[in-house]
This record gives structure tokens, C-alpha cells and sequence, in this order.
């Protein structure tokens, strides 16, 4: 495979969906879903992939019931624990979440603030995570504090308002990956995917195999992106 997404984003989608077919919980999907997404980044490691964006819970997700969003907390908090850090220092990646996160539990903040530091130093990728994310929220919180710092509109260009995207200093995505069968990019990373390749796939995200990655990264090696020219 020569060509790769250097920053590849993924909308998981469909782990309720996943349970509902066989007759289990939601919360057995979202546990089946969260494994899968270890799976997936030490796949897109193997390919190549150096940033890596998951959208693991949105600003609307928080609308759910109380139950399901205390459990997906706690399994987010998993990708947290002492043990995982030491998976991502292993392979150097470093950690990055990016959202609303003082709306997060501080059991949560807390964890993330600890692995977001152990791994601040790390150089061969970059693992985003997306928590209470939501892409209007980013752009609406860059123009407050590009305001509140008192930038005059004739210092502001895209470069200005990068700088103050939770992806400050990242490329923008190359490819999005959305699964589970729904064609919308529900709200995820609307300034960066300006020029992003989109892939659709009916596969609910536990389904979701190094085959079907593979698939994809052959589909996207056959396109010619113009960036409008």
C-alpha cells in the first residue's frame, strides 16, 4: 500500500444497532465498539496512518439517558488507565482529547490531564479523541477567544482561526471513515474536513475488520484530489 491518509478520521457508528440484531445491550455494543477501537488503531499504526481522530461522543450525545452516559464515561475513562498509557509510550503515540472537556466528569478530566502528560512527548502519531466534541462548539469557542484576545478583523485569516481549533497544529484530516450505514458527517470536525476524502460503509462499527480498512485504503488510493483545481 503507497498511499495512505496521514490523518484519517473515523465516525464510529452503529454499536447499539450492533447489540439491538443480537439481542444483547446497548451497553454490551459500546463495550464491543470501545475494543474494536484498539483494534483499529494498531491497524492504521501498521498502514502508516500518523494522526489518528476518533469521534467517540458528541456534544448531542450527552442527551441520552443518564445510564448509558455514566456507562460510556467510565469505558471512555478505560483508554485512560495506567495500562493503556503504557500501550501508547510503547508504540509512541501521543494522546490528545479534544472537546468540551469540562463537562466531562473530573474523574475523567483527570485521567485524561494524566495521559495527555505522560504521553505529551511521544513522536511517531497521534491519537485524537473526540469527547463532547462537537464541530460548531470548536468553531464557536475559536471566534470567543480570538475576540476575547482582541484580534481585529483585518489580522484574522483561516491560519488565525487554526490556531484556535482544538486540532491547533495538526494537519486536517485527508480521509473520514464513517460506518453503520448513515451518510452525514453529524457535526464532526466541520472547518477541517474542508478538503477531506469521505467513505461510507454499511458495517456497524464492531463489524468493522483490518479487511475492511484495507478496502478502504484501496479506494482511497485511487482517487485524485484537485482541492478544487
Amino acid at each position: 500500500m503507497s498511499i495512505v491518509p496521514n490523518h484519517l478520521g473515523i465516525i464510529i457508528d452503529g454499536n447499539r444497532r450492533w447489540a439491538k440484531t443480537r439481542n444483547l445491550p446497548a451497553f454490551e455494543g459500546h463495550r464491543k465498539g470501545y475494543n474494536k477501537l484498539k483494534d483499529v488503531g494498531k491497524w492504521c499504526k501498521e498502514k502508516g496512518v500518523k494522526i489518528l481522530t476518533i469521534y467517540a461522543f458528541s456534544t448531542e450525545n450527552w442527551n441520552r439517558s443518564r445510564k448509558e452516559v455514566n456507562y460510556l464515561m467510565r469505558l471512555l475513562a478505560r483508554a485512560m488507565t495506567k495500562k493503556e498509557v503504557r500501550n501508547l509510550m510503547k508504540d509512541g503515540i501521543k494522546l490528545n482529547v479534544i472537546g468540551q472537556v469540562e463537562r466531562l466528569p473530573e474523574y475523567l478530566q483527570k485521567a485524561i490531564k494524566s495521559a495527555e502528560y505522560a504521553t505529551k512527548n511521544n513522536k511517531e502519531g497521534v491519537l485524537n479523541l473526540a469527547i463532547s466534541y462537537g464541530g460548531r462548539a470548536e468553531i464557536l469557542q475559536a471566534v470567543k477567544r480570538i475576540v476575547k484576545e482582541g484580534i481585529t478583523a483585518d489580522e484574522i485569516d483561516e491560519e488565525t482561526i487554526g490556531r484556535y481549533l482544538w486540532t491547533k497544529g495538526l494537519a486536517d484530516p485527508d480521509l473520514i471513515i464513517r460506518t453503520a450505514g448513515e451518510q452525514r458527517l453529524s457535526n464532526f470536525l466541520l472547518w477541517q474536513i474542508a478538503y477531506s476524502e469521505l467513505y461510507f460503509t454499511k458495517k456497524y462499527w464492531p463489524d468493522f475488520e483490518k479487511s475492511d480498512l484495507e478496502q478502504v485504503f484501496h479506494d482511497y488510493a485511487q482517487r485524485q484530489r484537485r482541492y478544487g483545481k
